[in-house]
């Protein structure tokens, strides 16, 4: 946690982002986080700490933290976009009734190959596979 959070520091201030304990707070509930959480999620955990903290600012600071390569945005259907700290090459399963998103690492798909007619058109940043289906829980 704290490599990662003199690593957070480091990559704001290159960016001249402001290192605020609240951005502070954030990150580190989003690297605790094993859920994909949402903003609003990220929110309630904080505002016990930060009473005056807007879920506004949250979504905005997770926005940033996404631009800034510091975590991921997972699109959902429909549902709330949601955040991963992980940003190294990995996968999910998402529970289609619970809604838990599960990350898991499977080499050959990290090196799936992209249709020539994709990337001859788009610039492919990273490739990511979403699996859904029922997690063990509730599957019975």
């Amino acid at each position: 946690m704290e490599k990662l959070l003199e690593e957070f520091k480091k990559i704001c201030q290159k960016n001249g982002i402001k290192v605020t304990p609240q951005r502070i707070a954030i990150y580190q509930e989003l690297l605790k986080a094993d859920d994909h959480p949402s903003a609003v999620v990220v929110y309630e955990r904080i505002k016990k700490r930060f009473p005056n903290i807007s879920l506004d600012t949250v979504n905005r600071t997770l926005l940033l933290f996404a631009e800034l390569g510091l975590a991921r945005i997972i699109e959902g259907h429909g549902d709330p976009k949601r955040f991963d700290p992980n940003t190294k090459p990995h996968h999910h399963f998402r529970c289609l009734k619970c809604g838990k998103i599960f990350d898991f690492y499977h080499e050959p798909y990290d090196e799936l190959h992209v249709p020539e007619e994709i990337s001859s058109r788009f610039k492919i940043l990273y490739k990511r596979v979403n699996l859904e289906g029922f997690c063990e829980n509730c599957r019975n």
